[in-house]
């Protein structure tokens, strides 16, 4: 018998309405984090999520019951941001409005003028290397899992990943960013810092 005679196809199962909206409101958080990150705006992000929501329930036929609606999601959110930027040609300029917000946080004022050096560190990567370190860094993805959102191989998100790292410390510790990082020496590197953050965010 055939490899093809003993492939069976995978019958599709659609979620019921109501419990595709009670899975897709636990993913929203995360959604958000993610956008945040991606675009470094939280008007921005606040959009995608919101334009990510009403194109999932558009497709909600198509989500297979049983697999991972945040990675589906996500999928979702990076075609509308990669659309948003060939738009906009956006060019990852920082945007003064959020930085300003973030300084101006009333706790923990050290901490959040650090991590508006290292989201504008972020930023500066190429967007390849900036999503793989949100995905697999903060979002808890694993490279296969990652490497499914992007569409690209498994050793590519493993590339991207570590000359993300690599690139982002070097804007951090290259003295190419006005940055107060070095004040905190904590043994902690920028990314674990920015990791840390967005963790945080998906969490409200």
């Amino acid at each position: 018998m055939s490899d093809t005679d003993e492939y069976t196809p995978v019958e599709h199962v659609a979620l019921s309405d109501p419990e595709f909206k009670k899975q897709l409101a636990l993913v929203i958080p995360h959604l958000r984090a993610f956008g945040r990150s991606l675009s470094g705006s939280r008007d921005l992000a606040d959009d995608l999520v919101q334009e990510t929501l009403m194109k999932a329930w558009a497709a909600r036929q198509r989500f297979q019951a049983g697999t991972n609606m945040r990675a589906w999601t996500f999928i979702i959110l990076r075609n509308l941001y990669l659309s948003q930027m060939r738009r906009a040609r956006f060019k990852g300029e920082w945007d003064d409005l959020v930085a300003d917000r973030i300084l101006a946080a009333p706790a923990s004022q050290d901490r959040h003028v650090e991590l508006a050096d290292m989201q504008r560190a972020l930023l500066h990567l190429p967007q390849p290397q900036r999503e793989a370190l949100i995905l697999v860094g903060a979002g808890g993805f694993a490279y296969e899992e990652a490497a499914e959102i992007c569409g690209v191989a498994v050793g590519t998100i493993k590339s991207r990943v570590a000359r993300g790292r690599v690139a982002l410390e070097a804007l951090m510790n290259g003295g190419d960013l006005p940055s107060r990082a070095d004040s905190v020496s904590d043994g902690r590197s920028a990314l674990d810092t920015i990791m840390d953050e967005v963790d945080e965010l998906s969490r409200e």
